[in-house]
């Protein structure tokens, strides 16, 4: 009876952990085989992301409750000091705008003497932040936007200071952002100070950018703003995306090791403008299929073709 009692918990014991482990390898492998081979994967992603967007909403309805109750519970002289920066941020800002009138007349007239295309608007829409994705080894966000609102994979996402980033994923309410500090995100740009282009990649840490292939001897210092450069057809040229903060030479290379900022304010900002560049990207002239492929293939968005095969294709 005593070998019996010991025997018999052995039978009715359930699996051991570790095949249980191994099962959810074995299904996390077939799931990402099947993402990479089958296309109506991405469907079954959006129609996921869209049936949890409504507990997405509720998690995040804590934070927002705590912002309301911070605003509610603000001291008169707290709002006091607050309006009168306001105030004197508008005087500032009312100076800029009307030196910034004289200069954009400025502008029209030169772009008329060289016989430029003038830059169309870029419609946008607001957004607010849902959620940050809890991987310390991924810099992503969920916002308010998707489907409905017209949002896309690869609208690119700003915030009041600069790039934020670009949309990887949509449903039907809500859009997933990669942002440019995570170790998987590229963006083509130049320096505002010399013109020179570059690509700059994440390095997955929040306060830092890696600026790639700088040769020692390029035109570069430390306080360079970096914009978008309008390459790759993804990103409008001209939004501000870092500053350089560090630049050491490689004695025994060629290229230098460049570090920047971000010049958005990545782990403040709750609202985000998503900008619909591809309209303004379909009405620019002389841009040739190759030159776009080219582009794309720099900033690792698309692998690069035989040459021959991008002249020849329709």
């Amino acid at each position: 009876m005593q070998e019996h009692g010991l025997i018999k918990p052995l039978f009715l014991e359930g699996p051991v952990p570790g095949y249980r482990m191994m099962l959810c390898a074995v299904l996390a492998l077939v799931l990402m085989f099947a993402d990479h081979r089958f296309q109506w994967m991405s469907q079954v992603r959006q129609q996921s992301a869209t049936l949890v967007a409504p507990v997405q909403w509720f998690v995040s309805q804590p934070s927002r409750g705590l912002t309301w109750l911070s605003t509610v519970l603000s001291s008169k002289n707290d709002l006091i000091d607050d309006n009168q920066a306001l105030r004197n941020q508008l005087l500032i800002l009312s100076q800029r705008n009307q030196r910034m009138a004289s200069l954009v007349e400025e502008n029209s007239r030169l772009r008329d003497l060289l016989n430029a295309t003038p830059r169309g608007h870029i419609s946008w829409v607001a957004s607010e932040l849902m959620m940050l994705d809890n991987d310390p080894f991924v810099q992503q966000m969920i916002v308010d936007r998707g489907h409905d609102d017209g949002i896309y994979e690869g609208q690119p996402v700003v915030d009041a200071s600069g790039l934020t980033g670009q949309v990887i994923a949509v449903s039907r309410f809500t859009s997933r952002v990669l942002l440019i500090t995570d170790a998987n995100s590229a963006v083509p740009v130049q320096d505002n100070r010399t013109g020179l282009r570059f690509i700059i990649q994440g390095n997955g840490q929040n306060v830092s950018l890696e600026l790639l292939h700088v040769p020692n001897n390029a035109d570069v210092r430390e306080g360079d703003l970096l914009v978008t450069s309008g390459l790759a057809s993804r990103f409008p040229e001209g939004y501000p995306v870092a500053r350089v903060t560090r630049i050491q030479p490689d004695d025994g290379g060629p290229f230098a090791t460049v570090e920047a900022a971000p010049v958005a304010r990545l782990e403040r900002s709750r609202h985000f403008l998503m900008l619909f560049a591809r309209e303004a990207l379909k009405d620019i002239p002389d841009v040739s299929d190759e030159a776009i492929t080219v582009s794309r293939h720099l900033q690792g968005l698309e692998p690069l073709k035989d040459r021959q095969e991008v002249s020849d294709a329709p």
